[in-house]
């Protein structure tokens, strides 16, 4: 064994797995298993923990390294883990040098203190975004990542990611249309724009250029690029060429996931959020005039501090509401050095209740959305020999095709979880 990476998380965490992998073999790191943790909620530190153990169990002659959003804000706590070699943050885990120096570290005599074992510099002082093209980055997939924006400089009451990431800081403009155009002459069908705070995309760069204007420039200079989408988005942050482009460019897909998180105009406040309950449903009307079939998914978060019952009944109506078809449920997890955590919380029986609410209202949505699609004309793209997903993100059962292609299909039926051709 050389690298392995175990992921948690986002599709960022995804992304820099793989640019992981490359740093760390380029480094000699042999025998080693990388964790690329996630700090969204305790469950998931809990998950990374919990791996970590068992991963020992397995090999215990591998060497493990943490790093991502958990051992960026509880690195202490997971140097304190007898089977951790290294604690690794944020900043660093993309560095090459970094990874030489747990190599140089892995041969020194075991035995080290947990203090000796982070590497953890302050995310805080990050200003910068170096871009991370990979050469051989996911070969053969038909669907990759480009990494744009990291960091956010919004606090949440709940949100801890901040800490993690750092300040927000972008990909010049250039580079990340340079990306792209790499990615789409080796083959990839589809590229997928991600970061921390998509929507704050280009605020710290010279002429502080909009996601849509990134956008714009990539289909523009990128003709052979078969089909660009964006992942998570703010929706009070959307700017007028984004929305420009979901009107009248057929090659952005017709599917947004929107940063919503309640349907309570109190709540929201609480959560430090900025927008309003009406302000969401706006905004997802808004989209449907200017592309009637798109697709909209949503965070929403379960059991925040202080929500009443009358209050999430506002969160669940949202489903409709906005036209939602695909959800991200979060049952409300407290996270250390947040505000919401110091608020009066709701029992974690509710939590779980209203968590399964919100899924159950989430999977009618999307049966209503599979429903909608029978008789439809889709371009699929092929993920694999029986996969294959719509323009709107919705996965299609097929048998037997070519990954990569595009194939204009006919939904005749759905599964309750595909649809089916």
């Amino acid at each position: 064994m050389s690298v392995e990476i175990v992921t948690f998380g986002c599709r960022l965490n995804a992304f820099e797995s793989e640019v992981i992998r490359r740093e760390a073999e380029a480094a000699g790191c042999t025998d080693t298993i990388v964790v690329n943790s996630c700090a969204v909620t305790n469950e998931a530190v809990a998950q990374a923990r919990q791996s970590i153990r068992r991963l020992k169990r397995e090999r215990p002659g591998a060497r493990i390294v943490v790093t991502g959003c958990a051992a960026q804000t509880q690195a202490a706590m997971f140097a304190e883990m007898a089977e951790v070699d290294r604690v690794l943050g944020n900043a660093d885990k993309l560095n090459a040098a970094a990874w030489r120096a747990a190599r140089s570290a892995f041969a020194a005599p075991a035995g080290a203190c947990s203090e000796e074992k982070i590497a953890v510099a302050d995310i805080m002082a990050v200003r910068q975004m170096a871009p991370h093209l990979l050469d051989g980055y996911q070969s053969g997939l038909p669907r990759v990542f480009v990494q744009i924006q990291n960091g956010c400089d919004h606090r949440c009451s709940f949100c801890i990611i901040p800490f993690g990431r750092g300040p927000s800081r972008s990909l010049p403009l250039g580079a990340a249309v340079d990306q792209v155009r790499a990615l789409a002459q080796r083959g990839h069908a589809e590229i997928v724009l991600t970061g921390v705070d998509l929507t704050s995309y280009g605020a710290d760069l010279a002429g502080q250029p909009t996601l849509g204007k990134l956008a714009k420039q990539i289909l523009g200079e990128v003709p052979e690029l078969q089909r660009l989408r964006i992942s998570s988005i703010d929706s009070i942050e959307a700017d007028a060429d984004l929305l420009d482009l979901l009107a009248n460019e057929p090659r952005l897909m017709p599917h947004l996931h929107l940063s919503l998180q309640s349907g309570d105009d109190l709540i929201l406040k609480r959560m430090k959020r900025r927008h309003s309950r009406a302000q969401a449903i706006e905004f997802c009307a808004q989209l449907r005039r200017l592309r009637s079939d798109i697709a909209l998914g949503a965070d929403l978060i379960a059991g925040f501090p202080t929500e009443t019952e009358a209050m999430f009944d506002r969160s669940l109506a949202l489903v409709e509401d906005c036209g939602l078809s695909f959800l991200h449920v979060f049952p409300y997890s407290p996270r250390p050095g947040t505000s919401a955590a110091k608020m009066p919380q709701v029992g974690g029986v509710v939590v779980k209740e209203r968590a399964k609410k919100l899924r159950e209202a989430g999977a009618a949505a999307l049966r209503r959305r599979l429903d909608a699609e029978i008789g439809a004309v889709r371009e699929v793209l092929i993920e694999s020999p029986t996969q294959g997903r719509t323009e709107h993100f919705l996965p299609v059962a097929i048998m037997g095709d070519t990954p990569g292609a595009v194939r204009r299909l006919t939904v005749t039926g759905h599964d309750g979880a595909k649809l089916t051709v």
